[in-house]
């Protein structure tokens, strides 16, 4: 019996390369993604203060076709630079394949990054990226009552724990060789039990 080796997300992969979005969709995706990353700075006083030693500085965000120049406000949020900002540090994604990016974040690592420009901006990034999370049930809570929203996370944790076990036994698609550094994702260091 021959198994199928394909990744069931490889339709994705070869949809992400053919498919450009109009102007005004990136647009406005690119907007409600720095709210969305400003309402979850919010909700960490810390995080803005580390961003804020960093104020005025710009990252440029890449991953295949989809970019983003991202400006750190006084405030220590964020904004979108002005185009043709010269960047402080760029963070590209070095994998490119969507599905592999999936199963690393499906899989709680960082996908493989190539990292240039100012190392104190990719400190306080990265600390961000390990302390940082959204709280989607306090959020939900508001909407929905406690109850629901507790509910409603639970089967949340449990669908995703379950795509998590899938994926982990599905094939990890191998990335393509360039001579750009990477940097592997840094394990946590384990929980200490309350």
């Amino acid at each position: 019996m021959r198994t199928n080796t394909t990744s069931p997300f490889s339709f994705l992969q070869s949809l992400a390369t053919r498919f450009q979005p109009p102007a005004w969709v990136v647009d406005e995706g690119q907007q409600k993604l720095v709210l969305f990353l400003n309402h979850v700075l919010m909700q960490e006083k810390e995080a803005q203060n580390r961003l804020l030693r960093k104020k005025g500085s710009v990252v440029h965000v890449r991953w295949g076709v989809f970019a983003l120049d991202l400006l750190i406000t006084p405030a220590g949020l964020l904004d979108r630079a002005a185009p043709g900002t010269k960047p402080d540090l760029l963070l590209a994604v070095a994998a490119e394949s969507p599905a592999l990016v999936m199963q690393s974040v499906l899989a709680g690592k960082a996908p493989p990054v190539k990292i240039e420009g100012d190392v104190q901006l990719a400190a306080e990034l990265n600390w961000l990226a390990d302390n940082l999370r959204w709280d989607v049930e306090e959020d939900l809570s508001r909407i929905i009552g406690d109850v629901p929203a507790h509910t409603l996370a639970g089967f949340a944790r449990q669908a995703m724990t379950g795509l998590r076990q899938f994926l982990a036994q599905a094939p990890v698609p191998a990335a393509p060789a360039s001579g750009a550094v990477t940097v592997p994702p840094v394990p946590e260091p384990p929980k200490a039990s309350a």
